[in-house]
């Protein structure tokens, strides 16, 4: 499978839904379409319903397969013992999170002193919330499984994996909260489908951390 160029990868799975007809040729529609393999997951499903050869059953099978994935991905977290100890473990542990979420999220794990994670915490969703009672939420959480540090995440569905204002804004308060708790903030980190962005190891913004 890891040698299958885009366009096989589809044929195959379009087979299971569509038996009897070429799905060579559908599947290079829905490349043409939609430009990437990625791109045709992340579609909507009645607008993959307008290419010739897509009916509802096949639209259907094509929008569980990123739903599919991420559960797996979080269910091999959830039955590992994780260690958030980089910006790069960080970054994988929350892409996996985010992984065919359409909307705007804000997540958070609490660590111990080790980084090893005690607890996930889904924010907020709709979008990147930074309210009194959301950040209230998370600092609860973090007093309540006695963690010595946390990282927060947000995903940009259809942006770049770079801060805002407010997004600075808002760790920047965050950190002064937790801080009068002994409660250190390790990393901001923004998602944006493949890539993220880290905060911390940002020569602009690792002053905050700091």
């Amino acid at each position: 499978m890891k040698t299958f160029a885009d366009h096989n990868v589809l044929e195959l799975l379009l087979f299971y839904s569509i038996p009897q007809k070429d799905t060579n040729d559908i599947a290079h529609r829905l490349l043409d379409e939609f430009g990437s393999l990625s791109a045709v997951f992340d579609a909507p499903k009645d607008v993959l319903m307008n290419v010739v050869g897509i009916g509802e059953n096949t639209a259907t099978l094509i929008k569980l397969m990123p739903e599919l994935f991420s559960r797996y991905e979080q269910d091999k977290i959830k039955n590992e013992s994780i260690v958030l100890n980089s910006a790069e473990a960080a970054g994988k542990y929350f892409m996996s999170r985010f992984i065919g979420a359409n909307t705007e999220k804000l997540y958070a794990v609490c660590l111990d002193n080790n980084c090893k994670v005690k607890k996930f915490i889904e924010v907020s969703e709709g979008n990147p919330d930074y309210t009194d009672l959301n950040m209230r939420k998370l600092v609860s959480e973090a007093i309540n499984t006695n963690s010595s540090s946390v990282i927060i995440s947000h995903n940009h569905p259809s942006g770049v994996a770079a801060p805002s204002a407010a997004d600075v804004d808002a760790t920047r308060a965050l950190i002064l909260m937790l801080k009068k708790l002994g409660i250190r903030v390790n990393d901001h980190i923004i998602v944006a489908g493949k890539n993220y962005f880290s905060m911390a190891t940002s020569r602009k913004f690792e002053y905050l951390f700091m």
